[in-house]
């Protein structure tokens, strides 16, 4: 039984390249699922976990935004500290960069863009109870070849690949593992890979190739990895199922509030059906709209004679006069989206890099 106290190392560096243009002004950690940044979601878990003292690993581009969101941690239950790690090098780079902090504490290191739907409690308190050097979770997908990927023997890991052309497994690394001081060693054993990183999973079999012990847990219930667009849709969807019905708006006219709907406080809907699961974030207003299931609508923005489903909008947006139903859309914040009445009649777009528009 280990009787050390556990750290959290969360990695939120990456420049979120598949995420654009989104990620040009905002990590994508802080990209809201059911209006709580992903990144969040990921403290929490550590914290219910009884790890309390928390390192975020951040990039120079976006260190100053996750510290403005986050703080300090204690609003959290936790003490977080920042530390800076100068180009995305690789997870087991991301380790060393930490090391100072981790030297005397087996620790958990979580992908700050993950998200488990039974958190990690279980799990560290497994890796507790193990004489073990190592754990890492393992799902199986039907896309391996795109995750680090685990083979075993029974329960026994044998070998690990990263993101194989031809996965002999379809078990594919979770982003949470633990990992005790020997994970220094391994990743300074290691060299960088083809695409210049040093791998994690190269860190891992570096142990098992040396004689420590790396126990396997497939995980049992939803993970998700939210580095697309598509990922991030589907993660919302999959955490508003889980809500119950919040009213704690103004529900005025001839409103209808169908299913497992939250209206923060502050928020008005106005002459308008919210058919759950969806969120209406504070301050925010929905009049002569429609706001479909699996919809969250961050705070302060307005819906004004048009139709949402299945989307994300970020605080401060505004969709008003839009012909046609807005589906599996991902919009930031501060945006405008409505109809002009300037002449000669047309579109007008300000688009950024990267951006994507559908014209029905």
């Amino acid at each position: 039984m280990r009787q050390q106290t556990m750290k959290g190392l969360i990695l939120s560096g990456g420049k979120g390249t598949r995420m654009r243009p989104l990620t040009y002004t905002s990590a994508k950690q802080l990209i809201p699922v059911a209006n709580k940044p992903v990144l969040v979601y990921g403290i929490e878990a550590i914290v219910a976990a009884g790890i309390h003292d928390i390192a975020i690993i951040v990039s120079p581009e976006t260190g100053s935004e996750i510290r403005d969101c986050i703080g300090d941690g204690s609003r959290y239950g936790a003490n977080i500290h920042y530390i800076e790690q100068d180009a995305p090098r690789g997870l087991a780079h991301a380790v060393l960069t930490a090391e100072p902090f981790l030297r005397d504490s087996p620790f958990v290191m979580y992908l700050g863009d993950n998200l488990l739907q039974h958190g990690i409690t279980p799990l560290v308190e497994e890796y507790r109870s193990l004489d073990c050097n190592s754990e890492i979770l393992l799902t199986r997908v039907p896309n391996p070849s795109q995750f680090g990927v685990a083979e075993l023997d029974g329960s026994k890991v044998v070998k690990l690949t990263e993101k194989p052309p031809e996965p002999k497994s379809d078990l594919a690394l979770v982003g949470v593992y633990m990992f005790d001081e020997r994970i220094f060693e391994a990743a300074k054993a290691i060299k960088p890979s083809k695409r210049g990183e040093l791998e994690i999973t190269d860190a891992i079999q570096w142990l098992l190739d040396n004689g420590y012990t790396v126990h396997p847990h497939i995980v049992k219930g939803w993970w998700k990895d939210t580095g697309k667009i598509e990922d991030m849709l589907e993660a919302n969807r999959t955490v508003l199922d889980t809500f119950e019905r919040d009213m704690r708006g103004t529900i005025t006219g001839e409103s209808s509030i169908e299913g497992k709907v939250v209206i923060e406080q502050g928020a008005q809907i106005i002459d308008s059906v919210v058919r759950g699961p969806s969120i209406i974030g504070a301050g925010a207003r929905i009049e002569h709209a429609y706001v479909g299931p699996y919809t969250s609508i961050g705070n302060r923005c307005v819906v004004e004679r048009c139709e949402i489903e299945n989307s994300i909008v970020l605080e401060n947006s505004s969709l008003s006069h839009v012909d046609g139903r807005i589906e599996a859309s991902l919009i930031g914040k501060n945006v405008k989206i409505g109809r002009t009445h300037r002449k000669p009649v047309a579109y007008r777009f300000m688009v950024g890099d990267n951006s994507e528009v559908g014209i029905t």
